[in-house]
């Protein structure tokens, strides 16, 4: 036999002669269970517990510590022993019988161990502690039943109870006792339990409790814990040593170095604290969101409106420490729309902690989204985090990406996580060990930015997510331009449980534990031009666009023409290089490599962005989609857009003199050219159908509504009248206009529904009662929800089924083998070894060049399966040894950078322009329908 460690005992040879190194495993998952509670979860966390159980810290401990040294229990079973013929005759020879047929026996899968281990942890304690037999017996059975990700169905227990002969019965049930006492003196004894056996642990509690076992679990089955060959055949085994079990769990803990918890000081002066972390005075907004997290006297939500430039993040992160201070709370999650913004907020996340009292050095940090292996300064706290193991690594700032928490499992539990705010959705999706996502956004303050910018699927997942935040007591923060009247009023219901009163005024601070606020805004009212434009709806004659911006900046000046569809801007881009010259436009949308598109991002910002000393040309115009809209700190002087919805249409109008500087005397006044649109003449007006497939007609029709007879708008002072009429019960617009709103609103009723039904399939459930268990919590889910890599099209998703395709781009040469694209501004055209390992350096160059295809290449139809079969033939074994590689798709293209994709009913011509992305053709080599693909 192999163990651990071990000591003589007198026990049941029966337990000790196979159950040996279960025991072990047992005693040191409990020891570190222990030390977790003790060192490292948040307090936040052991608080909601401590209130649901009626105890404090060293009451959650005992709990926490017996429940992971019963967690597999349930291996004490014949279905589980039979696995190894080698064992299961060592346990056949001292009592413990299992008939080999057993291996092959269908219903035995089913009766796995955990299922086991729920039902023996139930039955043990109501018989033997008197635990409530429909209360706290079951729902911290459930602990037990959920440790590997998926707590079982009601339909699965049962099961246990009509298989005896799997789950075991006589000597078996004999052994499993003998281990559960074992596990009771544990912690010391019945006594230690006994006031838990008449309490009610709902859900959310369940929930936490399982996340901590589980990563007891997995550290105590890591690397740190080497197994050591115990003893000879002959000499009879014996039960652990707890001195033992304590040395070896203090020496894993000490290699482990888990990061220390931060502990932030109460924040007496507001101001002063604001003015230190950012080295400015806070504007009103930014007040008003520190006074409201400084009122609440329990865990609450607060939302920020304010226009854009108003500080809204600092206003976010002010909070955050106030409210972290009086919850317990161990960090923060900041949350965003795009991987572009969340790149933008990590630097200034950083920043901000590096201000921020009781922040440690060795405080973790992760940057979660796909990509965040390729950013720098994240990649420099990875180096950093790697030489700090065990060692002083020298460094004097906080923050450092910690060796063990990294992974989609584990990084969420980072004490400080700038993430896609798809991180956080995913903790209202059913998926395997889905316990640690709640876990890791428990003991922390959650910020979402730009909340208006989620659509009915998203915002269906953003509610119930945020209704499971306000269950454990988790401090929220959400940002948005502005809300419709009726969306706040969802939000803080879906977080508190009731409605709010309906506030009006702007910008406005909500809470649900404050009282609302109302504030002026710091930037003076700023009156914008709007005129209208009709041209093409197909484009295919952009005189009318061209003149205009020649009329417009005769002076000079710097435009941006902002397209709802990335075909719409590669058209007007075309039309445009044509009149001005390539040199005067720039292209910027989604369908950029990764590596292209940040360098676009930088070089946006560096000459159109705050920087009064940037190079900002004399003359220029970006076509873009709506990447300008939330991603980039942009000014222009003058703006086009398609017609969008109303909030949004604001938002851009937001990136129009947005920063103080002087500009030529044509573009002095911020004037927005609205366009888009079949004729501006029509009533209704109508938006063009690639607007219409991205947003829907109603939304699109109310908008032109609110224009309609309007020449000016003036920031911030009509932006949240015009959204809330925009989103409100009475439909705005001439009596001309009635019937064919009331058409398209019923079409969006329509839509919205199946958007919710489809987002309803895979959505986690409510926080349930104080009876609820986790019996099939997940039922029915998604595994594990980062999706099906043998189809990146079907999996569960917490945004709506148009996501697209994501390819990493190659280039052949000219002897069959491949490069790295001959563009890109660092590490191109170097050569692929086709097997064997790859670099570092060069897994993450390859990693660099992803790229989303169109949405009309990736639908669930022929079309997108031929485009996935012909994908797969480029298969490449150096990429399959990668971590950062293996399951891509790989699209190679030729030396003119083009490649066809050929297969059943898919037939497409590819081709890549550093300067104008990736565009696609049919054979025919017309271009295909512009299929909405928008950002």
């Amino acid at each position: 036999m192999w163990a651990k460690t071990a000591n003589r005992d007198d026990s049941d040879p029966r337990i000790v002669t196979h159950w040996l190194p279960l025991h072990v495993h047992l005693a040191d998952t409990a020891g570190i269970a222990a030390l977790l509670v003790d060192e490292w979860v948040s307090p936040q966390v052991i608080r909601r517990i401590a209130t649901e159980i009626g105890g404090d810290a060293g009451a959650v401990r005992s709990l926490t510590t017996w429940l992971a040294a019963v967690h597999d229990i349930g291996k004490a079973s014949p279905a589980f022993a039979v696995q190894n013929a080698t064992l299961a005759d060592a346990m056949r020879r001292n009592g413990l019988d299992a008939n080999p047929r057993l291996a092959v026996d269908p219903v035995r899968p089913r009766i796995r161990h955990e299922v086991v281990g729920q039902r023996v942890v139930r039955s043990f304690l109501r018989d033997e502690l008197g635990f409530a037999w429909r209360a706290a017996a079951a729902q911290l059975g459930c602990v037990v039943g959920g440790h590997h990700g998926v707590p079982p169905e009601s339909s699965l227990l049962a099961e246990v109870d009509k298989h005896p002969e799997l789950a075991g019965t006589g000597a078996w049930a004999d052994a499993r006792l003998s281990a559960l006492r074992w596990a009771t003196e544990l912690v010391g004894g019945p006594a230690t339990l006994s006031p838990f056996a008449g309490v009610t642990v709902g859900r959310p509690v369940q929930v936490l409790l399982t996340g901590i076992v589980i990563v007891a679990d997995w550290i105590a089955s890591s690397e740190l814990f080497p197994l050591e060959p115990l003893h000879t055949a002959d000499e009879p085994p014996a039960l652990p040593s707890l001195v033992a079990t304590a040395r070896r769990v203090e020496a894993a803990w000490a290699e482990l170095d888990m990061p220390t918890r931060w502990a932030p000081p109460e924040v007496t002066e507001p101001v002063a604290a604001f003015t230190e972390r950012f080295q400015r005075t806070p504007r009103p907004v930014q007040i008003a969101a520190v006074e409201a997290a400084m009122e609440q006297e329990r865990p609450g939500m607060i939302v920020v409106e304010a226009p854009m430039g108003e500080g809204k993040t600092e206003a976010a992160l002010a909070a955050v420490e106030v409210l972290a201070s009086r919850s317990g709370a161990d960090g923060c999650f900041v949350a965003l729309p795009t991987r572009a913004t969340t790149d933008a907020m990590f630097r200034r996340v950083l920043s901000w902690m590096r201000t921020l009292p009781g922040i440690a050095l060795d405080t973790s940090v992760l940057l979660a989204h796909g990509t965040a292996s390729l950013n720098d300064e994240y990649r420099g706290l990875v180096r950093r985090g790697i030489q700090g193991v065990g060692t002083d690594s020298g460094e004097d700032e906080a923050g450092l990406a910690h060796h063990w928490l990294r992974g989609r499992k584990k990084g969420p539990l980072a004490q400080f996580v700038i993430g896609t705010v798809d991180q956080v959705l995913v903790a209202g999706l059913k998926s395997r060990h889905l316990a640690l996502r709640h876990l890791a956004l428990a003991g922390k303050v959650v910020v979402i930015d730009e909340v208006h910018a989620y659509d009915v699927y998203m915002s269906t997942y953003l509610d119930r997510v945020l209704s499971w935040l306000g269950a454990y007591g988790v401090p929220v923060v959400l940002l948005s331009a502005t809300l419709p009247t009726a969306r706040r009023a969802e939000l803080l219901a879906a977080y508190s449980g009731t409605e709010p009163e309906p506030v009006t005024g702007y910008p406005l601070v909500s809470a649900t534990a404050a009282a609302p606020r109302v504030v002026p805004a710091s930037m003076a009212p700023r009156p914008v031009v709007v005129e209208r434009l009709t041209e093409d709806p197909d484009l295919a004659d952009l005189d009318a666009l061209v003149e205009t911006l020649r009329a417009r900046m005769v002076d000079g000046g710097c435009a941006v023409v902002i397209r709802n569809t990335v075909a719409r801007v590669q058209t007007t881009a075309d039309a445009l290089v044509a009149a001005f010259g390539e040199d005067s436009i720039t292209v910027s949308h989604s369908r950029f490599l990764a590596c292209d598109r940040a360098e676009l991002d930088a070089d946006l910002v560096r000459r159109f962005g705050p920087d009064p000393a940037g190079a900002r040309p004399a003359f220029h115009v970006v076509v873009a989609s709506q990447t300008v809209e939330q991603s980039l700190d942009v000014d222009f002087d003058l703006m086009v857009t398609d017609l969008a919805p109303i909030d949004l249409l604001l938002q851009r109008m937001g990136r129009l003199h947005r920063h103080t500087r002087t500009r030529p005397a044509a573009v002095s006044q911020p004037r927005c050219i609205v366009t888009g649109v079949e004729d501006w003449r029509t009533e209704p007006v109508r938006a063009v159908a690639g607007s219409r497939r991205v947003y829907g007609e109603h939304a699109l029709l109310r908008t032109a509504a609110l224009l309609d007879g309007r020449d000016l708008i003036t920031v911030p002072t009509d932006i949240a009248p015009l959204v809330q009429a925009g989103y409100g019960a009475a439909e705005p617009g001439p009596e001309s206009w009635q019937s064919a709103l009331a058409e398209a609103a019923e079409v969006d009723r329509r839509r919205s529904d199946e958007r919710r039904a489809r987002a309803a399939e895979f959505l986690l459930g409510d926080a349930g009662g104080p009876r609820a268990t986790l019996d099939g919590w997940i039922r029915a889910g998604v595994g594990d929800a980062d999706g099906d890599r043998e189809d990146p099209r079907r999996q569960g998703q917490v945004r709506d089924g148009a996501e697209s395709v994501e390819v990493l781009v190659v280039q052949r040469d000219g002897d069959g083998g491949l490069l790295t694209p001959d563009w890109i501004s660092k590490d191109a055209g170097l050569q692929i070894p086709l097997h064997g390992t790859l670099s570092g350096r060069l897994s993450r160059a390859i990693a660099a060049c992803a790229l989303r295809l169109p949405i009309g290449m990736s639908q669930l139809n022929p079309v997108g399966d031929g485009v996935i079969a012909a994908l797969e033939r480029h298969y490449v074994e150096s990429f399959h040894k990668d971590p950062l590689l293996d399951g891509q798709l790989i699209l190679p293209l030729g030396a003119d950078r083009t490649a066809e994709i050929v297969h059943g009913a898919a037939d497409f011509r590819v081709t890549y322009d550093p300067r104008r992305g990736l565009t696609h053709e049919s054979r025919s080599n017309k271009p295909p329908r512009d299929s909405g693909d928008h950002h």
